[in-house]
């Protein structure tokens, strides 16, 4: 969740797999009197979008998406099924993005930044006035998505770093879908799979 000093906020990749996780992202809105008012996809992986269908029954908002992550979505119960997941609803977007789109929550701005590579439609939302962006899947601390599931392409994901997330200033935090945050310096000089002439 991210959110600012109006109390607006915006859910990203709603995760929650149990009753227990949903318990927790409502109580912790509960607590810190936010109202959400987006939920939104980096991409549609079933990992990324087990708790859309709660958030979307609790706090009655549409998924916001890239529209080419409809290709997961159609069969996310299936996806779900083969990893011993339940999945009981699947939430389709309504609202689609589009790269360099802008999304306004209270007083606070982010970039929409289209990153596929590791899975159709990904992306990327980049906030400059806060310095950090969220990452999905895309970029990880000492790593990357992995490019061997549906839609993935190596050489696609290390343009789509190269040409949206290292472009961005070196002291830009990222908060990957996975493992600890690293900067942007970081990972161009240092990152095994994409730094800057590998």
């Amino acid at each position: 969740m991210l959110y600012d000093e109006t109390g607006e906020c915006v859910i990203i990749d709603a995760a929650c797999e149990s009753s227990t996780e949903e318990d927790a992202m409502a109580g912790f809105i509960s607590n810190q009197q936010l109202k959400p008012v987006m939920l939104l996809s980096t991409h549609a992986h079933i990992d990324h979008i087990l708790g859309n269908g709660f958030v979307n029954q609790e706090f009655g908002l549409p998924l916001i998406a890239h529209p080419d992550s409809a290709a997961y979505l159609t069969n996310a119960k299936d996806y779900a099924a083969g990893y011993g997941l339940k999945l009981s609803r699947v939430i389709h977007p309504t609202e689609f993005l589009e790269d360099n789109a802008l999304i306004h929550f209270g007083n606070s701005t982010l970039r929409v930044l289209h990153t596929p590579g590791h899975a159709l439609g990904s992306l990327c939302f980049y906030s400059e006035a806060g310095d950090f962006v969220v990452a999905g899947d895309v970029l990880f601390y000492q790593s990357i998505g992995r490019t061997d599931l549906p839609g993935g392409d190596y050489d696609v994901l290390k343009h789509s770093i190269w040409t949206k997330l290292f472009t961005l200033p070196d002291h830009t935090v990222v908060y990957p879908g996975h493992g600890p945050e690293t900067t942007i310096g970081s990972e161009k000089v240092s990152n095994p799979f994409i730094a800057i002439g590998s």
